[in-house]
């Protein structure tokens, strides 16, 4: 009987244990950036209206003409910094000012 005792005392203070472990988590993963021979050839499952809103949200205005090129990748006109210019989007979210 004691032994039950003992062991049943034993199997509480391991879980109460386990319980006031304080459980860590890592910090957010940050963006990678773009990769220096961007932009890459590949199969590109971007929407042209979701190229569109990456480079809106990376600070890019009226974008026009955006076509998906033969490597997959988008390419168009918008104004950046009050000047126009040629802008490219990856399959990999790559944004590349031409």
């Amino acid at each position: 009987m004691k032994k039950l005792i003992i062991a049943s005392l034993i199997a509480t203070a391991t879980s109460f244990g386990a319980m006031a472990q304080t459980s860590t988590t890592s910090p957010a993963p940050t963006p990678a950036p773009a990769d220096a021979n961007a932009p890459l050839p590949g199969a590109n499952s971007f929407t042209e209206g979701q190229a569109k809103s990456r480079l809106e949200a990376n600070g890019y205005t009226d974008v026009t003409d955006l076509k998906k090129d033969d490597n997959g990748v988008w390419k168009g006109m918008a104004m950046n910094a009050g000047a126009k210019v040629s802008v490219s989007v990856d399959y990999r979210g790559n944004i590349v000012k031409n």
